[in-house]
């Protein structure tokens, strides 16, 4: 099929180009589009890896004062064994006291 002639005179090579022009813009727009998608992507992503780190920092801190309630109670296990321990000495003094 030929073109018709308003495609050939020069306003109508014009207008062709000019809509080519205005696509290739509309193109250059929707793949700046995708990359402010793409970005905005990134940093959901490395917001979701600060959040799981902070979350493995609580879990370690969790952790550590998990270590030191069980540090805290192994130290009054030992307080309480030195009290029975200075019990029973003073139990064996007072025998020896009542042998005498």
């Amino acid at each position: 099929m030929l073109p018709s002639i308003t495609d050939v005179t020069p306003d109508g090579l014009r207008e062709r180009e000019r809509e080519r022009e205005r696509e290739r813009e509309r193109e250059r727009e929707r793949e700046r589009e995708r990359e402010r998608e793409r970005e905005r992507e990134r940093a959901r992503e490395r917001e979701r890896e600060r959040e799981r780190e902070r979350e493995r920092e609580r879990e370690r801190e969790r952790e550590r004062e998990r270590e030191r309630e069980r540090e805290r109670e192994r130290e009054r296990e030992r307080e309480r064994e030195r009290e029975r321990e200075r019990e029973r000495e003073r139990e064996r003094e007072r025998e020896r006291e009542r042998e005498w």
